[in-house]
C-alpha cells in the first residue's frame, strides 16, 4: 500500500516522518539554529537553493518540515510553511502579494485582529479594501466586478459561525484575477477542504485545535507550489514569521490525535446547541449542524463536520451574559478555542472589543452573545453546567 492511497487518519500519524539514521519512533526534535557544509562550494550552491541542503532555522529545519509536509497531505496541498502564529500566517499571506493600489474584498464578519489588519493596517499603505457581508453573494459579484488581487474570507466565521459559499465566491474572484485567501480554523482540515472548492490560499492559527491543549502558537499556509515558491517564501524567508522546532514537534505529536479530539468536539458541540436551542433564556442559537442555521444547506454541501464551536445569544444584554459567564463551574472563561477543555467568551469585551460599536452592530454581534468552544468532557457535565448556569440569567 503506497502512502498516497493511506486514509486521512494514518496520515495524520504517518504523513511527512524523516526518520534519522537513528531510526527513532517518535519524529525527531532538531534544535538547531544553523547547518554545516562539507566545503564552501556546498555553501555556495545552498544558498542558490541549488541542493536541498539546510541552510538557516529561519529558511527551514528539518522537524519544520515534517510538519509541513503532513499538513500538506492533509489539506491536499501542494506546499505548506509554518509560522510561529496564526496571525503571522495571516498577515504574510497578504502581505506577500499586496502593494500599493493593490484591490482587497473581504467578508466583513472576521476575527478581530485580521479585521483590524484589512481595515486599519493595509488601506495605511495604500491598498483599498472593500467589506462585504459573507453571505449575500449579490455583494460579493457587485465588488468582484473590479479587478482585484486578493478575498479574504473566514468560513465559518467568528464569532457568529456565518458560512459562506466557497465555490461561487471562488468563480467569482477568478473572474476578477484574485487570489482567495480563506482563514479555515473553525472547520479545520478534517471538516473543509477549500482547495478543493476553489481557493488559492488556506491559512491555519494552528495554536486552536491543531494543537489543541493550550500549549503553544503556531500558524500555517498552504498553496499551490508557484504562489508558495514565487510569493511567499521570499517574504517569509527574509520577515521572519517561522516557527520554533519545538513547537513543530509538539504540533506534530497533536496532529496524531486531531480526528479523535474534533470528532469528539464536534459531538458534544452538537448536543450543546440541542440543549440550548431548547431553552426559553436563548434569544438565538449558531451552529451550523441545526437546520435552524440561515446557511445551513450550504454548511452540509461544503462541510463534512459542523464543528466544536457554539455561538449564541442571551437575552439581557451584557449584564446576562456576564451573569451566566460568571455562574458556569466546568466550562472555561477564555478567549481561546479548540482546547481539549471547554471555552466561552464574551466577544464584545474579548476578541472583538477593538472594533467600534458600529463595526460590531454591522456584523451582527451584540452585547449579549456568547461564543462557546466545546472540549472532551463528557456532554451530560457540559449541559449539566450549562442549565445551572442558565439559572442565573434573569
Amino acid at each position: 500500500m503506497k502512502d498516497e492511497d493511506w486514509h486521512q487518519n494514518t496520515n495524520l500519524v504517518h504523513a511527512g516522518t524523516a526518520r534519522s539514521n537513528n531510526n527513532e519512533t517518535s519524529e525527531a526534535l532538531f534544535m538547531s539554529s544553523g547547518f554545516i557544509y562539507e566545503n564552501a562550494e556546498q555553501a555556495a550552491a545552498s544558498f542558490r537553493d541549488e541542493t536541498d541542503n539546510f541552510v538557516y532555522s529561519r529558511y527551514g529545519n528539518p522537524t519544520v518540515r515534517m510538519l509541513e509536509e503532513r499538513l500538506a497531505k492533509l489539506e491536499g496541498a501542494e506546499t505548506c510553511r509554518a509560522t510561529g502564529t496564526g496571525m503571522a500566517a495571516v498577515f504574510a499571506a497578504l502581505a506577500c502579494q499586496l502593494s500599493k493600489g493593490d484591490r482587497v474584498v473581504a467578508s466583513r464578519a472576521l476575527f478581530g485582529a485580521c479585521y483590524a489588519i484589512l481595515a486599519k493596517i493595509l488601506p495605511g499603505w495604500g491598498i483599498e479594501v472593500v467589506f462585504v457581508n459573507g453571505g449575500k453573494l449579490d455583494e460579493w459579484e457587485y465588488a468582484l466586478s473590479v479587478a482585484t488581487k486578493v478575498v479574504f474570507l473566514e468560513t465559518p466565521s467568528n464569532p457568529l459561525l456565518q458560512i459562506i459559499d466557497l465555490e461561487v465566491v471562488c468563480n467569482l474572484a477568478k473572474k476578477a484575477g484574485a487570489n482567495v485567501i480563506v482563514d479555515n480554523v473553525f472547520a479545520t482540515p478534517l471538516y473543509q477542504k477549500p482547495l478543493q472548492l476553489g481557493a488559492d490560499i488556506v491559512t491555519y492559527s494552528a495554536t486552536k485545535h491543531i494543537d489543541g491543549q493550550g500549549r503553544l502558537l503556531a500558524g500555517a499556509v498552504l498553496g499551490n507550489a508557484d504562489f508558495m515558491t514565487e510569493q511567499f517564501l521570499p517574504f517569509y524567508r527574509q520577515t521572519g514569521p517561522t516557527i520554533s522546532a519545538f513547537n513543530a514537534w509538539i504540533m506534530l505529536k497533536s496532529l496524531e490525535t486531531l480526528s479523535v479530539r474534533v470528532e469528539r468536539q464536534t459531538q458534544n458541540a452538537a448536543s450543546i446547541a440541542a440543549t440550548l436551542s431548547a431553552h426559553p433564556k436563548i434569544k438565538q442559537i449558531f451552529y451550523p449542524g441545526l437546520p435552524s442555521h440561515p446557511d445551513y444547506e450550504v454548511a452540509c454541501r461544503q462541510m463534512s463536520g459542523a464543528g466544536s464551536i457554539v455561538a449564541f445569544e442571551l437575552m439581557g444584554g451584557r449584564e446576562n451574559a456576564f451573569a451566566f459567564l460568571n455562574a458556569l463551574n466546568l466550562i472555561l472563561i477564555s478567549n481561546n478555542l479548540g482546547d481539549a477543555k471547554s471555552l466561552i467568551t464574551h466577544p464584545t469585551t474579548t476578541t472583538h472589543q477593538n472594533l467600534s460599536e458600529e463595526e460590531r452592530a454591522i456584523i451582527g454581534i451584540t452585547e449579549g452573545h456568547l461564543r462557546l468552544s466545546a472540549g472532551l468532557e463528557h456532554k451530560d457535565d457540559l449541559n449539566e453546567d450549562i442549565l445551572q448556569a442558565l439559572k442565573y440569567v434573569s
